[in-house]
């Protein structure tokens, strides 16, 4: 398996929205194991083939301690269960080093395929519904710093950019 590059806010490419897969096949599944290896080494808990400049709708997610519950998330589709908000404090593979208050619906449900191309639902709450919307987000072209304020957010933008600066000339 490849180890496949994440893309970093302000990268463009984040802003693209994600187009439904056609297929579920062989060649998707890899996409899929690299998007867990890449996702497992980083460390995080949630990946969006967009971070990955795939442009798919798929996600993988394992919220356990001990990468023991791998799910996977293809064309998923989501319903507030719950309109009350609950607040956590998110990052993001794409945005490294940075962390904020953001707040999404308690409960939700997702409809999608699985790895095999099997459709399933399911109700989330709590961390693992705040981690399907999050990368529910980056399928249309959202970051969780959209979230906050525009000072926020250009601080962030301005510090990443000039890491990515650093990090070229190095």
């Amino acid at each position: 398996m490849a180890k496949l590059d994440i893309l970093e806010f302000p990268d463009s490419r984040l802003r693209t929205v994600a187009k439904p897969v056609a297929q579920v096949d062989d060649a998707l599944r890899q996409v899929i194991d690299d998007m867990f290896e890449t996702m497992y080494e980083a460390p995080g808990i949630g990946l969006a083939a967009t971070q990955v400049n795939v442009h798919k709708q798929l996600i993988v997610i394992d919220i356990s301690d001990d990468s023991s519950a791998p799910l996977v998330f293809i064309n998923p589709r989501l319903e507030v269960l719950d309109e009350d908000l609950e607040e956590y404090d998110e990052g993001c593979l794409s945005v490294p080093g940075f962390y904020e208050t953001v707040s999404r619906p308690r409960r939700i449900k997702v409809q999608a395929l699985d790895r095999n191309g099997e459709a399933f639902e399911m109700v989330a709450d709590g961390l693992l519904a705040t981690c399907i919307q999050h990368e529910m987000d980056h399928l249309n072209g959202k970051l969780f710093v959209d979230y906050l304020s525009t000072i926020k957010r250009q601080r962030i933008r301005s510090k990443l950019q000039k890491a990515h600066k650093q990090a070229a000339m190095a």
